[in-house]
């Protein structure tokens, strides 16, 4: 029975990286959450999905990318052999990851109290919004509210009318996901030594905030304005901004050490016309120069002249064009898995090699009988026989 568990452990996806032998029980939400168990998935852990029967209308099927190298497991979490069921599945974990509102899970008896009770070394991780206190910690948002509410939207972009935002990535994913992850793994270190658990509430919010700790310092230096466009990173300097190039595209240009400069400007052919880097009254000028310049050859062009150097240039390309770049394909960055293009698991490891694991289930609970039974849990039929657990 052992070797069999194992087999079907190794089959679900449980992967070769640096995490391999920790065990996550996730508790199935939407954005962060998912995306913080794919990193985990990503890197070795074994993760078990504990999805609702019929699965979540915002996602899942077999292009979600935050739900693949893990199997999918239906529980009716309204039933209380359901309940009881993840409870034993945190009895064998490391780690659960959860993603509801402040309370939902304390509710139907699984919060923290519960189920520390029943694994005093489980790091409890909690992915929100708002953070578990707090005036708003039980309402609703989204990245944009929340990166909205930390002060980091107001600078964002280039358009003094207007702040613009970089999808979801910054809040979801930048404050959200990554945080949760790092605090789960600081925790899982914590818990070697003490042989405690602990709860980890990771809030968009404070790690949006966190993102910010460098603009912090410079304000509190009086390098920073709140005014957009105006900041040496920001698009203020016309060293460090986005330009159109002859054909309509774009260049990206962070030549912001003096050599760098230096590089560019004489790549550029304006080295001798060009006004020193920091003659501030002169940046209007040094725009207009740069701008129309770069408009002078196409992106293409510009790419050869420029890779490779340190005048710190690249062209702007888009995503599909991105997993074709040589850098990219060289690395491995980007890699072709059951039938389309999707990011590598980053990081890299030079002795423990993180592996994609299984494509994301088809469906929910697509594995509900071969996951439990591969975590040793007892009367697996019963429970779909019952209702509890849904195996479509």
């Amino acid at each position: 029975m052992t070797t069999d568990v194992r087999d079907a452990a190794v089959t679900l996806g449980q992967g070769t990286g640096p995490l391999r032998g920790i065990k996550v029980v996730e508790i199935a939400g939407i954005g962060p959450g998912p995306h913080a168990c794919t990193i985990l998935a990503d890197l070795g852990a074994d993760v078990i999905r504990v999805d609702r029967p019929g699965g979540n209308p915002l996602g899942g099927g077999p292009h979600d990318l935050l739900t693949r190298g893990r199997p999918s497991v239906a529980l009716d979490l309204k039933h209380p052999d359901a309940v009881a069921t993840v409870l034993d599945l945190v009895e064998r974990a490391d780690v659960l990851v959860e993603g509801m509102r402040p309370g939902v899970l304390e509710r139907l008896g699984l919060g923290p109290e519960d189920c520390l009770a029943r694994n005093p070394r489980l790091v409890y991780g909690r992915m929100t919004g708002w953070g578990q206190d707090g005036p708003l910690a039980h309402a609703a948002g989204h990245d944009l509210t929340y990166i909205a509410t930390t002060g980091t939207l107001h600078g964002l972009g280039q358009d003094p009318a207007r702040p613009h935002f970089p999808v979801n990535l910054l809040g979801d994913f930048g404050g959200g996901s990554t945080y949760l992850v790092i605090g789960v793994l600081a925790a899982l270190l914590e818990a070697r030594v003490s042989g405690r658990g602990q709860v980890v509430d990771a809030a968009i919010v404070d790690g949006t905030a966190h993102l910010g700790v460098m603009a912090a310092g410079f304000a509190g230096a009086g390098l920073f304005t709140e005014n957009r466009g105006t900041n040496l990173l920001d698009g203020g300097a016309p060293f460090y901004d986005v330009y159109e190039t002859g054909d309509g595209r774009h260049v990206a240009v962070g030549a912001i050490e003096p050599q760098f400069f230096d590089a560019f400007v004489t790549l550029l052919g304006v080295k001798d016309v060009c006004p020193g880097q920091y003659e501030f009254a002169r940046w209007g000028e040094m725009r207009e120069l740069f701008a129309t310049s770069l408009k002078q050859r196409t992106q293409a062009e510009w790419t050869e002249v420029f890779e490779g150097t340190d005048a710190c240039v690249a062209p702007v390309v888009t995503p599909s064009e991105a997993a074709r770049h040589p850098h990219l394909v060289a690395r491995g960055t980007f890699v072709e898995k059951d039938g389309f293009t999707q990011p590598a698991p980053a990081p890299r490891f030079s002795r423990t090699a993180a592996t994609l694991g299984p494509p994301p289930a088809a469906e929910a609970g697509a594995q509900t009988v071969a996951a439990l039974t591969a975590w040793g849990i007892d009367g697996v039929e019963a429970l779909v026989a019952s209702g509890a657990a849904v195996q479509p």
